[in-house]
């Protein structure tokens, strides 16, 4: 019997992360670090990359009641990686229709949950391009800021 997997899980939360960020990196980014990969694994498909849509919810300002904000396209894939000797599956979702940046996303997936991989992985792709990503989130908060209006700072004319 298996035990039950936790969302507190770190293995979990661990690899969520690692999603997160393979799913918001630019394309040309992950096709080059599979390009220099020294050794690519055989993988088969086991979900071809296909697109889709799906219902994106809010709330509005955060809180209250939940809302159909509207559809978003999504293109995902499940990839089997043959690693040591057996087959790790990797999933991609990724905002848009690009079926190589899923099937990418899914094969750095599969090849993150190789402890020989990993390493190199986290090292090589993840860590840069969270970096990059953090980079570009503070360029755009400081370009919200810089236009941030407090309107009641502003004085009322009295008269």
């Amino acid at each position: 019997m298996t035990a039950a997997l936790s969302p507190d899980d770190p293995a979990i939360t661990a690899r969520q992360r690692r999603l997160a960020i393979l799913a918001r990196t630019d394309a040309t980014a992950l096709q080059q670090a599979w390009d220099g990969l020294a050794e690519k694994p055989r993988y088969r498909h086991l979900k071809v990359p296909e697109t889709g849509l799906v219902m994106v919810r809010a709330r509005a300002g955060g809180v209250g009641q939940r809302f159909n904000l509207g559809e978003m396209t999504v293109t995902r894939c499940v990839v089997a990686v043959e690693a040591a000797g057996r087959e790790l599956m990797g999933v991609g979702y990724v905002q848009g229709r690009d079926a190589r940046k899923a099937e990418l996303v899914a094969l750095f997936d599969a090849l993150a949950l190789d402890p020989a991989h990993a390493p190199k992985i986290e090292a090589d792709l993840i860590v840069p391009a969270q970096k990059l990503l953090a980079e570009k989130r503070q360029k755009r908060a400081e370009k919200v800021a810089a236009t941030k209006v407090d309107f009641f700072t502003l004085v009322r004319g009295e008269g």
